[in-house]
């Protein structure tokens, strides 16, 4: 069975839902931080990192503006505010042909937002080792 990634991802979002990460991304996803250098291969590590940008990136005044969508990419661009900062970013996604997320990267602007995210981030991740 396909899945329908675009609907399965705002789903994810919408309700928070880490567990449903499982799914959705494929085994061997590689995800880019718009903080690190280096990508970030698998699953384990992926769902680590989208976990913590759901308790940094999701609050109530997160929303996607505009989705670019192609056969198996799309590219969605969302604002949020955090901690008075304005946030304008965009998530870009690949996924194959059974419609899981092969590759997830992040970028942010502006510099003040990425130093924010930088921080809250590494808090995140370290909390949760």
């Amino acid at each position: 069975m396909t899945l329908d990634t675009l609907a399965t991802w705002h789903d994810v979002v919408n309700t928070r839902n880490v567990r449903g990460l499982r799914d959705l991304l494929a085994e061997d996803v590689v995800f880019h931080s718009p903080v690190v250098h280096t990508p970030q291969a698998g699953r384990a590590v992926t769902t680590q990192y989208l976990a913590a940008a759901f308790q940094v990136f999701f609050n109530s005044s997160f929303r996607y503006a505009r989705e670019v969508v192609g056969p198996r990419d799309a590219v969605l661009e969302f604002q949020v505010e955090i901690d008075g900062i304005a946030v304008n970013g965009v998530d870009m996604i690949r996924w194959n042909d059974e419609g899981r997320i092969v590759e997830f990267k992040v970028m942010v602007r502006p510099l003040k937002a990425i130093n924010l995210i930088h921080q809250k981030m590494a808090a995140m991740l370290q909390a949760n080792q």
